[in-house]
């Protein structure tokens, strides 16, 4: 008799984390690698947020809080999305949890049976439709195309929704494309949700001040608040404020989904770190003048890079609205002779012989659930991803 359970078998461990984890073997065996997998801002946290968990910790702030999140938290999170969003929480609509992730995991564990549905576009963040899996639930990928902007239309999003469908998880700006959905294009979708009063939404902003060129970003209940009632708002504040590893992610939502969220935290992790919790206070209220001047250096990051790649063989790189992502396809590598001898077959191959050919770690377009492409994450140095580009370039080039 197995001894794990069979609801493992429905889930695969992280291809970001995994093409990392390969990454930083390789560089331990002592090979030059480039590593433009993991999404991360390279940006330190700022020293007013630092200072406001050290301040945390003298004040001997580090016990027990509320199970999701403190009230002073909960407090700054409601004054965020009022300020920010124009949408008004209580604290019993706010849940924070460990990371966007674990708060993601609590909606869907929350309120999924098996025989639900949930559409998820594609290319999709990779943890949606494990956790989808995991909860017993269908994922249903609705594709999109590079030649509209790997947006979801909503007639692809209406022909997608029947009578098992729960969510719609919606992601703008995109991980692993970057692209982001304007507010006329945010109505669109919501118009089609209006017509179905049986789908919830469920939108991860974790991106939402990661733009450029004057984009302007709008969060769905706030394009159509008639869907208030059945909309899952998450944020966080690991990339704007640059804080990954504090681990605080949010969301303000229909308290009944809330308080099951919350029951399921208190069999789980209970409450979030408590001085992470303090510093997210201070991100949330505190001056936000580096998140422009981070931006201004990601768009330029962002520019050089989709400037490189379209100059790569066979590489076409759209340029995204947000977050730090690019999305490059690379059909026209299929089928050709790498370095080693091997036939690329696939974008996976084509990641892997770049990783061992040139050093540079990108994440497959398969794991995000349309290829062939692959995604580059543009947080780091800039001298750093010139190279890596110029070893794409390279790589590509040399493909027989």
């Amino acid at each position: 008799m197995a001894f794990l359970a069979d609801s493992l078998q429905r889930i695969k461990p992280s291809p970001t984390i995994a093409m990392t984890d390969k990454a930083r073997a390789l560089k331990q065996a002592g090979m030059d690698v480039i590593g433009l997998a993991a999404g991360e801002p390279d940006f330190d946290t700022p020293d007013n947020i630092k200072q406001a968990a050290i301040d945390a910790i003298k004040r001997g702030e580090t016990k027990y809080t509320a199970v999701d999140g403190m009230p002073e938290l909960k407090d700054a999170i409601a004054r965020k999305f009022k300020r920010e969003n124009g949408l008004e929480y209580k604290r019993t609509q706010i849940s924070v949890g460990t990371g966007g992730k674990q708060v993601l995991f609590n909606a869907l564990m929350a309120s999924l049976n098996p025989g639900d549905e949930v559409i998820i576009p594609a290319p999709f963040w990779v943890s949606y439709y494990d956790i989808v899996m995991l909860a017993g639930a269908t994922p249903v990928v609705v594709k999109t195309s590079v030649e509209d902007g790997f947006k979801l239309k909503p007639e692809a999003l209406d022909r997608a929704i029947t009578k098992n469908t729960k969510w719609l998880i919606f992601n703008s700006p995109s991980n692993p494309t970057g692209a982001a959905y304007t507010r006329a294009e945010v109505k669109g979708l919501t118009d089609v949700l209006m017509k179905h009063k049986h789908v919830w939404m469920f939108t991860d902003d974790m991106y939402e001040h990661l733009v450029y060129d004057d984009f302007v970003f709008t969060t769905p209940a706030q394009v159509e608040p008639a869907l208030f009632e059945r909309t899952l708002t998450l944020n966080g504040v690991s990339k704007a404020y640059c804080m990954t590893g504090w681990r605080i992610g949010f969301a303000g939502g229909p308290e009944m989904l809330i308080k099951a969220m919350a029951t399921l935290q208190s069999q789980s992790t209970t409450n979030p770190n408590s001085i992470a919790q303090w510093a997210s206070v201070e991100a949330l209220d505190g001056p936000k003048d580096f998140i422009p001047r981070n931006n201004k250096v990601f768009k330029e990051r962002r520019d050089l890079v989709v400037s490189m790649l379209n100059q790569a063989k066979g590489i076409h790189c759209p340029k995204p609205e947000g977050a730090f992502y690019v999305y490059p396809t690379c059909d026209a590598t299929i089928g050709r002779t790498a370095p080693s001898g091997r036939t690329i077959k696939t974008d996976e191959d084509f990641a892997n012989e770049l990783l061992e050919a040139e050093g540079v770690a990108v994440v497959f377009g398969g794991a995000f659930g349309l290829g062939p492409a692959f995604r580059i994450s543009y947080a780091t140095a800039t001298p750093v991803l010139e190279e890596a580009c110029r070893r794409i370039q390279r790589f590509c080039g040399n493909l027989k």
